[in-house]
């Protein structure tokens, strides 16, 4: 009997549940959006009850569609939005509030704190991560102080922090009944608290935000086995767990040193393969787990991260309605030869890679009576390819590997425009695979290793495969006087919020 294997993809806008066969294509689908909260400036939760109900859903909606029941499935693979954090009470089952999403800016002043000795980079040798809002652990950190009754809860063990897999993990193997509390090495990376090297908590740092360590969950190898789930899909064991970038370069069969993915979702996320060494980049990357098969050693990456880049065009569409759907954009860019001589520095949150400016703001800069709806949407566009360049030059910097194509995943790869820019303006040719869902398909892949539906990393390298290439096709003379341009566009964002 033919079976199957589940993939949970929980993002920052969406829940999607994939159903994949061995050749790594996909069976049935389902997918649901949930509530994006701003309570203040700067401040964006998400309802984590809404977040459980919809992968409920979509699990259910998935086998539905495939026709299957849970005897048809061999295993489970949960990515998942990566410092998004989440509090909740073991005994009780009840959340302390929303959770902290990744985008999140309220622990500015924490951050600023703890650099105030030893500086932005004072936990990067252990954890290979700068002080700022994006990770887990201030976030953690800011509920704590900010919670009533949290900290106590915490103390007593009663009170649990993780990221969204962890809270999915819990809820799928029992929740309040004996739920288990764990995550994999590639999200524990991401909070700021764990030591690179021996993949556990650093307890120094732990002890210094005032983090009892008790209350993080069981860091765990990314393809082992964390649980069976009880009512939902139940006897299903969970063998695989990715944060969604490790996931997608997972999905990418980027196993080799030097191969790098970048996928362009809600915001853009390059990472590269650097084996089983981590490398201390100098040049504004984050230095990550990229993934840990059962015993073997872990694999390690460079990544950079880009906030905003298909969350520009949600706001281009929500805030400004300059269109209806995120589709139109692409004919809308079209309307137009080029940027009309205007660029959009999307620093809604500051700038991550690789400048890390949490003083940085958002600005359209060159604009001209000249300038309408169409060079908008071009500079929309332009400035996730010139983003993902800035942090394509850091890379090969602190690398020493000359990237000669790049494998690209996301939403926004179906948009045509987009990419021809991205290889024309990174002079290199840019790589869409068959199969696009390369984040399910990466937890899928994890999960399947580990259960043996699939026996090694080159079963899943001879199932990737390319299906377009866009070449680039401009001029070194006009490719250097755009990234220019954009270059003095981001000096300008900075230095906005004092």
């Amino acid at each position: 009997m033919q079976k199957f294997i589940l993939s949970i993809d929980q993002g920052t806008t969406s829940t999607r549940c994939i159903i994949f066969d061995q050749s790594g294509s996909i069976i049935a689908s389902d997918q649901k959006e949930h509530t994006q909260i701003y309570p203040q400036p700067g401040w964006v939760e998400h309802d984590p009850q809404e977040i459980w109900i919809n992968t409920v859903q979509m699990i259910n909606g998935a086998i539905l569609k495939a026709g299957l029941n849970n005897k048809d499935i061999s295993a489970i693979g949960i990515t998942n939005q990566r410092e998004t954090t989440v509090a909740w009470n073991r005994i009780t089952g009840k959340v302390y509030g929303n959770a902290i999403v990744w985008q999140d800016t309220r622990t500015d002043r924490i951050c600023n704190q703890l650099a105030e000795t030893g500086g932005q980079d004072r936990f990067r040798a252990s954890t290979g991560l700068p002080l700022a809002t994006y990770f887990s652990g201030p976030k953690i950190k800011w509920m704590l102080d900010n919670i009533p009754g949290l900290r106590m809860d915490a103390e007593a063990g009663q009170a649990v922090f993780g990221n969204i897999d962890s809270w999915l993990i819990w809820n799928l193997t029992g929740g309040k009944q004996n739920g288990i509390h764990a995550t994999d090495v590639s999200n524990a990376s991401r909070t700021l608290l764990m030591n690179l090297g021996t993949l556990t908590w650093n307890h120094e740092i732990c002890s210094m935000l005032e983090i009892p360590v008790q209350s993080l969950p069981q860091i765990c190898p990314s393809s082992s086995h964390f649980g069976y789930c009880t009512e939902l899909l139940e006897g299903v064991p969970i063998t695989g767990v990715l944060g969604d970038q490790q996931a997608a370069l997972f999905g990418q069969t980027c196993f080799n040193k030097g191969e790098a993915k970048n996928t362009y979702g809600t915001g853009c996320f390059m990472l590269m393969n650097t084996g089983t060494e981590p490398i201390q980049s100098k040049f504004g990357l984050l230095t990550t787990v990229g993934y840990k098969i059962g015993n073997e050693p872990a694999v390690y990456c460079l990544e950079g991260s880009i906030a905003i880049t298909g969350a520009l065009v949600q706001w281009l569409r929500d805030n400004l309605k300059l269109i209806e759907t995120s589709d139109e954009i692409e004919s809308l860019a079209a309307t137009v030869e080029d940027n009309g001589g205007i660029y959009f520095v999307p620093a809604f949150s500051g700038l991550f890679a690789p400048y890390w400016r949490s003083d940085a703001r958002g600005i359209i800069a060159g604009i001209t009576r000249f300038v309408n709806r169409g060079h908008i949407a071009r500079a929309v566009l332009e400035s996730t390819a010139f983003q993902t360049r800035e942090v394509f030059e850091a890379m090969e910097k602190d690398s020493d590997v000359n990237l000669t194509s790049l494998r690209v995943d996301g939403g926004m790869v179906k948009n045509s425009t987009l990419m021809q820019f991205q290889a024309d303006i990174l002079n290199v040719p840019v790589q869409k695979p068959l199969i696009t869902e390369t984040t399910a398909l990466g937890a899928a892949y994890a999960a399947g290793l580990q259960v043996g539906y699939w026996q090694s990393l080159e079963e899943l390298k001879s199932n990737w495969k390319i299906q377009k290439t866009w070449n680039p096709g401009m001029p070194d003379v006009k490719r250097n006087e755009l990234y220019s341009f954009w270059k003095k566009a981001v000096g300008k964002s900075m230095d906005w919020i004092d």
